[in-house]
């Protein structure tokens, strides 16, 4: 049985960000990183829209606001060192009524409290950046970049093995023991000590805290986020990511058109209830996890309080024509045959038994453990400065 200082349980880019923090800290230490999947970033990390977000939404002072700050600067740099390639190509949040008018200058004032750079342009100024897309108004964010964090995880393992670290991939842990003096980690007939571990397990991050005999109140709740890709002529139609204003109340932030760094554009994500937290095709169901969130009465309540919103992101998804009207509010000029199949994500949305959607961190720890059972959005573009603050923790522990 092999031992180790640490052990990581995850092989998305928060689980790899950790790892490289902890290595850094800590040079020379012994640390395993084990992956149920047979690569890396199979799952949230590998199904996102690849944006490097500014940090624009979140509340002035806020981890999330400064955490994301940091890992946009953070998470260019790396790329920059690794020769990953990334286009800053900007966001525009475009107005498309009053209402949404009003929510943008709201926006303009959190920009100036976050000290994130944003420039407001009529709607004359929105036509001549954007020639096919239609507002009354738009906020512009210039930090806002794209990049395949795919392979920013690759560089992150790299790093990671370069430092000594070991990596096993298709390696499931099926039981988690601690006690006063190490954990063991088991994933079937494999048996692992390490003196702490962290788990940053996404999709499955309740279950494995459970595993560990950790007192779980929570649930992690799939919501399925489909989109589209625009066909190859149709590259040219935005030059920068354009997103819709995001209604506060609602917990997601609409369908938006992203650039891609390959090139292509995609279009989407709505956000519906998953019936499988990693079945990515469209029927995918998953009996298990159906059956838990069933019988979890925060589900119940999240689906009462967010009906009218929910009603309208499954008509979405239920019918292409529907989810067009939402993209042509701001780019009339789509049709329905210009949205082409593309892969779904899947987010991990904790949910407490009250029916409140987790928006925070939201961190389960003992004595020799931490599991991360809630990242927020945007996890992906905070990984690094995450990373560090997990490796905090773990040393005031």
């Amino acid at each position: 049985m092999s031992t180790y200082d640490f052990c990581v349980v995850g092989g998305g880019i928060v689980g790899l960000a950790t790892a490289m923090a902890l290595l850094e800290r800590n040079p020379g230490t012994k640390l395993l990183l084990v992956e149920k999947e047979s690569a890396l970033a199979m799952h949230q990390t590998g199904h996102n829209s690849g944006v490097i977000h500014s940090g624009i939404y979140y509340a002035p002072g806020s981890l999330k606001a400064e955490l994301c700050k940091r890992g946009e600067r953070a998470t260019k740099e790396f790329c920059s060192a690794h020769g990953i390639p990334f286009v800053t190509c900007g966001k525009t949040l475009v107005a498309t009524d009053t209402r949404e008018l009003e929510r943008l200058e709201a926006l303009v004032v959190r920009a100036r409290e976050n000290g994130i750079e944003a420039e407001r342009l009529d709607e004359g100024e929105l036509r001549r950046r954007e020639p096919n897309i239609t507002g009354i108004g738009a906020l512009f964010v210039p930090a806002t970049a794209i990049v395949d964090y795919r392979a920013v995880c690759a560089a992150m393992a790299r790093v990671i093995r370069t430092a000594g670290a070991e990596i096993e991939l298709g390696t499931e842990v099926t039981a988690i023991r601690e006690s006063a003096r190490d954990v063991v980690v088991e994933a079937g007939e494999r048996r692992w000590t390490a003196g702490r571990l962290v788990a940053c397990a996404g999709l499955q991050s309740d279950r494995l805290a459970r595993l560990a005999g950790l007192p779980v109140t929570h649930q992690i709740v799939p919501f399925r986020g489909e989109y589209y890709r625009l066909p190859n002529e149709k590259n040219e139609i935005i030059r920068s990511l354009i997103y819709p204003v995001p209604d506060p109340d609602l917990p997601f932030l609409g369908i938006h058109l992203t650039r891609m760094v390959d090139g292509s554009v995609t279009v989407g994500p709505n956000a519906v209830l998953g019936l499988s937290r990693e079945g990515y095709r469209k029927l995918a169901v998953d009996l298990r996890d159906v059956a838990q969130y069933l019988f979890f009465p925060g589900l119940w309540r999240v689906l009462a309080r967010y009906r009218g919103s929910m009603r309208a992101e499954l008509k979405g998804s239920l019918s292409k024509s529907a989810y067009l009207r939402e993209c042509r509010k701001y780019c009339p000029s789509l049709t329905v045959g210009d949205l082409l199949p593309y892969t779904a994500g899947i987010r991990a949305q904790a949910v407490t038994r009250d029916g409140t959607l987790v928006h925070d961190f939201l961190f389960l720890e003992s004595e020799r453990m931490l599991h991360v059972c809630n990242a927020p959005s945007p996890a992906a573009t905070s990984a690094i400065p995450i990373g560090q603050m997990i490796q905090a923790r773990m040393a005031r522990g």
